[in-house]
């Protein structure tokens, strides 16, 4: 696992000790970010459930302005803080290590531009994460988006949302990635 592009790129990131996370491949990161493409630039992110925190690593590495990183388990936690070090990054990160439903049912603090969304897998997770975010919708700015990356297996239930509308599915194997942006009700 590596920084792909940017500040950073190259630098090899540590792997979180165990199974108790799934990194994201290189070559879905790549994807990604291709379809980020600039627009990542001066943005802010929420890495919900950071594991190594690649994901937002890499965001900052191609200039985003802020990312805070939540994470639960405790060596990921440190993961994430080390990657940051490594990358000489972490004075555009914030890293905390708590429960990300306990998180997201506080008041919004900020908006956040992009929420990355990568829980651990069949569980339906990502499902209570996103009724989270759409009852309280003010995580996102109106029209940014959401991202969540599964198992394609986990998409076993059909969902809508009063607050966000899926706008883009991209399909990598085991690995799905479904762009959800926040509309804004009349």
């Amino acid at each position: 696992m590596r920084v792909i592009s940017g500040s950073a790129k190259g630098i090899k990131l540590a792997s979180v000790p165990g199974k108790s996370t799934r990194p994201i491949t290189d070559q879905v990161k790549e994807a990604l970010f291709n379809i980020l493409g600039p627009h990542i630039v001066g943005k802010t992110m929420l890495d919900l459930f950071g594991g190594t925190g690649a994901v937002g690593i890499e965001a900052l590495s191609r200039g985003a302005e802020h990312v805070i990183f939540l994470e639960i388990n405790y060596r990921a936690y440190k993961t994430i803080q080390e990657n940051l070090k490594t990358t000489n990054l972490d004075p555009y990160a914030t890293v905390l290590k708590m429960d990300a439903f306990v998180y997201l049912r506080d008041q919004p603090q900020q908006s956040f531009n992009y929420i990355y969304v990568a829980p651990p897998q069949y569980r339906n997770l990502w499902l209570k994460t996103m009724q989270l975010l759409d009852e309280n919708p003010g995580w996102v700015n109106p029209w940014d988006t959401i991202i969540v990356q599964i198992h394609p297996k986990e998409l076993n239930e059909a969902y809508d949302y009063a607050n966000f509308s899926e706008f883009d599915r991209r399909d990598y194997g085991d690995t799905l990635l479904l762009f959800f942006e926040r509309i804004l009700q009349e």
